[in-house]
């Protein structure tokens, strides 16, 4: 504790204590020390008389005891000093593996950024490299007409011709010359004119070096050309129709499964795209048309009939395809219905393909029993000529037993039209490759060709990524078969990727150029039918969806029109108080008229009451209170909300009636917009309406003023009203005496319910189950019956009582009820049509025009007026003939060019060769 005290600079605070701590020590030591230890007391009395240092006292003695105790606290100061290490050595390996962490992701981003670099240092030396072998061309070209004019002496051209060095004796060697170092520059500039097609055909700087001289580079060019031409065309055919006549021929893969069917396809495309599964997968075809796009930067793909967009990730292309083809029931597992695809790309060739299920042997337990033969009806549907058929087969598998080929035979006995593709090669001995691609008892016209279409696996700290595998198949390729001399060009086989590519541009490009005559003349047939068509059926009326919905709109508008000037005011008048007539009816049915009879048991007949009305104590609270509670809750009833809706309910079913007669009512998507608008509207309209009205027609709530006038064509209005409700009840009581069986059978039971109210007869029990020889449900027509009379009575001695001069006057508005409340009625409709007028009406006139134009108009899309106009069956059956003569001529124009351009072809190349025969002889002047 000292040596604490003393480094931190307290000796002074120890030395305020000396006397006492040396008193304390002392006693303390004389007590308890009284044997033998450390500290004796003959030494302790010694230390008390000891002269002490100046500045130090007793307390210096305690280090003693803590330098014994220090071997205790050996272990936790062996922890403290090894927590220091582990701590650091904790943080370095966390250091670590953080650096590690950093290292990977910048390696993936480099690699990444690396191949970027690449496709675009790629894209950009073809696009010059193109520029320059234009120019150079071009150069060529003039200086060879400028050749051709110039006459050159006969010893220069003895020079030229390298007699001088003979005749000299000299350079007798020198056989590389001029001539030599013009061959291979020219080579070098053809190479470099054509890299979009060798890119096209798989041949990359990295890969494979593209040896194809002039002329083939030249050929390979305008054979992508054409065979984009032709694609595109056989894609408009395929807008056209489903003819066999108008279509162009594409390659039809098949093979059976895990042959390598969809990794041949996916090393033509360059990327893993087709689904893939232990299951059956494969279950629609698949129309796969690859473009080669030279100018664009980026891989993507379409799908035109679900309208996705452009697709990036060929992973999501991937599973979009499975997701289509796993829609298929398991019941059907095959269907016919193709999923188009396209595929853009300046990696991929022209080529139009299609993806078939593959051939299967047994059918598993959970699949249907004839789904080998539906896989097999499919594809022979497909394999059809023109088509070309692309016959995978393993190369494990024997010929003799290849699916493929066996349904290829079918259709094509001759091999004519079938290109045959051995798989996995690296599967079997070089020799037995080797002579299956040369084989001899399964000939085809077109070959075999022979590849391993195995993607490497990566290893080490790269990844592949999602680029594009090209590339590393065609060096896995070019390894294994440059390694086997059975597979030289010597040999006389075809193999790799790059190979397929370039055969099946070929053969495709070929197949459409010998169809394209006979589809041209099927496209002529085709129009001149249209044609006549639109002519007699049509009158050459020319109809788009654009024009039929415009067309459509404006017939509704001017029919909308003509309604708004037939309804108004008078109209709104009239509904309103038809609706309040009815109301009156209902309260004088209520409080004053007889009510419907709940079984036959004697009681009060209301007739009686009625009857002597007239006769009434004028000061009789009873008919006050009546007529003052009817004119409440006539009042009271919410007036505002009844005539708004009657009046929205009318404009709606006015609507309504419009679209009937309109060319509308054949299109349930314009139907259900205009009724849209109409409500939407409407409902707007009516929440402010109402309760604006509710507050108009307040003051009558508490107090009604009826005026001579008032009370006089109230007079006249509820005649008219009592002898409507009169002729409903005589028509009810007609229909019942129908349904009961005669008026004598009425007439039975009507009296035997009069005798029983009257106490006539006595019922036992309540006669549910029928009384008097009549039935239960005999009865209830009875009561109904009694009923209806009982209110047609009434009703005609109102009506007597209402023409009476007791009713001529205001005065007596307790005798005259259904007057008074008619007058009533008539003020409220005065107030309620004006305002209804003005604020609903009006406004519905303005909004609904211009809500029709937004709903059937600018809000539109193409596809939605495309599909509004298809709704009528015979504005489609319009559509389609004009959309199919137009397309034709399209079609049409289109074929005529391209067959304009292969002849020109022809013709160039006629000329080519005959200049390059005449240029072999003056070959001399090269080197110039």
């Amino acid at each position: 504790m000292s040596g604490r005290l003393l480094t931190n600079g307290l000796a002074p605070l120890a030395r305020r204590a000396t006397a006492q701590s040396t008193r304390r020590l002392a006693h303390h030591c004389s007590v308890r020390s009284t044997g033998s230890g450390l500290l004796r007391n003959d030494s302790l009395r010694t230390s008390l008389h000891r002269s002490w240092p100046p500045g130090s006292n007793a307390i210096h003695n305690v280090p003693a005891v803590r330098n014994i105790s220090f071997v205790r606290n050996v272990p936790s100061l062996f922890l403290k000093l090894f927590r220091i290490p582990a701590m650091f050595g904790g943080a370095a390996v966390a250091g670590l593996a953080y650096i590690q962490y950093q290292a990977n992701q910048a390696g993936t981003y480099a690699v990444d950024l690396f191949r970027r670099a690449g496709d675009s240092a790629s894209m950009t030396a073809n696009s010059w490299f193109q520029n320059l072998s234009e120019a150079a061309d071009q150069t060529r070209q003039g200086f060879q007409k400028t050749r051709d004019g110039i006459e050159v002496p006969e010893w220069y051209q003895r020079i030229m011709n390298g007699e001088g060095s003979s005749q000299d004796g000299e350079g007798g060697g020198s056989n590389k010359g001029p001539r030599g170092n013009k061959e291979s520059s020219v080579g070098g500039g053809a190479a470099a004119g054509g890299a979009a097609t060798a890119a096209a055909f798989g041949l990359t700087s990295d890969s494979e070096e593209d040896d194809r001289k002039d002329s083939t580079g030249a050929k390979d060019d305008q054979m992508m050309l054409l065979t984009k031409k032709m694609i595109e065309i056989r894609g408009l055919l395929q807008q056209v129709g489903q003819s066999d006549a108008l279509t162009l021929p594409s390659i039809v893969v098949v093979g059976s499964q895990s042959s390598g069917k969809s990794s041949v396809l996916e090393a033509i495309v360059g990327h893993e795209f087709l689904p893939k599964g232990s299951n059956m997968v494969t279950r629609r075809p698949i129309e796969l048309t690859l473009v080669n796009t030279p100018d664009a930067k980026a891989e993507y793909g379409e799908f035109p009939a679900i309208g996705l967009g452009k697709i990036t990730d060929f992973a999501q292309v991937q599973k979009t395809l499975t997701d289509l083809n796993l829609a298929v029931p398991e019941k059907d597992c095959v269907s016919d219905d193709p999923i188009q695809l396209r595929i853009y790309s300046p990696k991929v060739p022209d080529l139009s393909l299609i993806d078939l299920p593959g051939y299967i042997q047994v059918s598993g337990y959970d699949q249907p029993t004839q789904l080998k033969q539906k896989i097999t009806d499919l594809c022979d549907k497909y394999i059809r000529a023109p088509n070309i058929i692309l016959a995978i087969s393993a190369a494990d598998v024997d010929l003799a037993n290849s699916t493929s080929l066996r349904a290829s035979r079918r259709v094509d006995p001759r091999g004519e039209r079938t290109i045959g593709v051995i798989t996995k090669m690296d599967l079997v001995e070089p020799e037995q490759g080797s002579s299956k691609l040369n084989d001899k008892k399964y000939p085809l016209r077109l070959g075999y060709v022979g590849v391993v279409c195995k993607v490497p696996q990566s290893a080490g700290f790269f990844n592949r990524g999602s680029g594009n595998i090209t590339n590393a198949i065609v060096k896995s390729e070019n390894a294994y078969f440059t390694s086997h001399p059975q597979f030289s060009s010597d040999a006389g086989v075809t193999v790799g990727t790059v190979n397929l590519r370039k055969k099946l541009m070929h053969v495709l490009e070929q197949t459409m150029s010998a169809s394209l005559a006979g589809t041209s003349d099927a496209i002529h047939q085709e129009l001149a039918e249209a044609n006549y068509e639109f002519k007699v059926q049509y009158n050459d009326r020319p109809l788009s969806a654009e024009s039929y919905l415009a067309e459509s709109v404006d017939a509704f508008k001017h029919s909308f029109k003509g309604f708004t000037e037939q309804f108004g005011r008078e109209e709104i008048r009239k509904l309103v108080k038809h609706e309040l007539d009815q109301q009156v009816l209902n309260l004088l049915a209520q409080r004053y008229w007889n009510k419907p009879l709940a079984d036959i048991s004697p009681g009060i007949l209301e007739t009686s009451l009625l009857a002597g009305l007239p006769k009434a104590d004028p000061e009789d609270p009873i008919w006050h209170h009546k007529l003052e509670a009817s004119r409440s809750a006539l009042t009271k009833l919410g007036i505002g909300r009844l005539a708004t809706g009657v009046v929205a309910s009318s404009l709606q079913a006015h609507i309504d009636q419009l679209i009937s007669n309109s060319t509308f009512n054949a299109h349930p998507f314009a139907r259900s917009a205009i009724t849209e608008a109409s409500t939407t509207i409407l409902k707007d309209l009516s929440y402010d309406t109402s309760d604006e009205l509710e507050i108009c027609i307040k003051p009558y709530k508490y107090r009604t003023e009826v005026e001579d006038s008032d009370w006089n064509k109230g007079r006249e209005n509820v005649t008219l009203v009592l002898k409507d409700e009169l002729s409903t009840c005589e028509s009810a009581f007609a229909n019942l005496e129908k349904d009961v069986g005669g008026k004598r059978k009425l007439r039975d039971v009507l009296a035997f319910i009069d005798r029983v109210r009257k106490g006539e007869i006595v019922l036992e029990g309540d006669g549910v189950g029928g009384a008097g020889g009549f039935s239960a449900a005999l009865l209830v027509r009875g009561r109904e019956a009694v009923f209806l009379r009982d209110r047609a009575e009434i009703i005609k001695m109102r009506m007597k009582a209402v023409k009476s001069k007791q009713c001529a006057n205001k005065k007596n508005t307790s005798y005259c009820p259904e007057v008074f409340l008619d007058a009533v009625a008539e003020r409220l409709t005065s107030t309620a049509d004006l305002f209804l007028d003005a604020e609903l009406l009006s406004k519905f006139y303005y909004l609904f025009p211009r809500e029709l134009d937004a709903h059937l108009g600018r809000n539109l899309s193409a596809a939605d007026i495309e599909r509004f106009a298809r709704e009528d069956p015979k504005i489609k059956r319009h559509l389609d003939v004009v959309k199919r003569k137009e397309m034709l001529e399209l079609v049409l124009k289109e074929t005529d060019r391209l067959r304009q351009l292969e002849g020109r072809e022809r013709r160039i190349g006629g000329v080519g060769s005959r200049q390059t025969s005449s240029s072999s002889k003056g070959s001399r002047w090269s080197i110039l």
